[in-house]
Formats: C-alpha cells, structure tokens, sequence
C-alpha cells in the first residue's frame, strides 16, 4: 500500500532554513509528480509545490524565491528546502502523490510535520 512519511520538522526562528523529506514506498514513485502542502491552525490545506516525474516545479506566490521541492527517485524520497522562514510558514506540511490524471491531490497522505517560525 501506498506509504509517505515526512520528517524533518521542527521549530525554527524567522530567517532560519529547514529541509523536510518525504519517504514513499508502495507506487512506482519516479513516474508519478509530487507536491507538498501545508495546513496551518484553523485553515484549509493549502499546495506549497509541486514536482513532476521529469523535475518541472511550480510554487505557490507566497513561497517562491524561498522554497525548493527537490527529488531523489534513487531513494524514493521528495524534498522540500525551506530558507528565509517566516512566521506565516508555520503549518503541518505534507507530502502527496497527485492524481496522475488530473494532477490535483491524490488520495494518499501521510502523517506530517510541524514546522513552527518563532518571530
């Protein structure tokens, strides 16, 4: 079955980095695009980036220039390099595997982890 587990979380001061990995077993993974999203307290899940098989990205507004989705089908793990942290990053992120068809969110996630930005 279909496993993503995030590490790499954890709390930070504005301005600082971080980098979160995504461990997914259970697909074929270097045939499929990523995405990381996060979910901050008392709001929606919002896409953060995306990946795709052949390594194009996207990114949301409010992370571009910041953030970095990278990926290692070698070890079937996705990345996220987080720099210039802000406050407003603080979120649960997680990573998903999207809908090959579609490429909206897929039905797979796993258990997050919390980025917190001490201003």
């Amino acid at each position: 079955q279909v496993q993503l587990v995030e590490s790499g979380g954890g709390l930070v001061q504005a301005g600082g980095s971080l980098r979160l990995s995504c461990a997914a077993s259970g697909f074929i993974f270097s045939v499929n695009a990523m995405a990381w999203y996060r979910q901050a307290p008392g709001k929606q899940r919002d896409l953060v980036a995306v990946i795709t098989s052949g390594g194009s990205t996207n990114y949301a507004d409010s992370v571009k220039g910041r953030f970095t989705i990278s990926r290692d089908n070698a070890k079937n793990t996705v990345y996220l390099q987080m720099n210039s942290l802000k406050p407003e990053d603080t979120a649960i992120y997680y990573c998903n595997v999207l809908n090959p068809l579609t490429y909206n969110q897929g039905d797979y996630w796993g258990q997050g982890t919390q980025v917190t930005v001490s201003s």
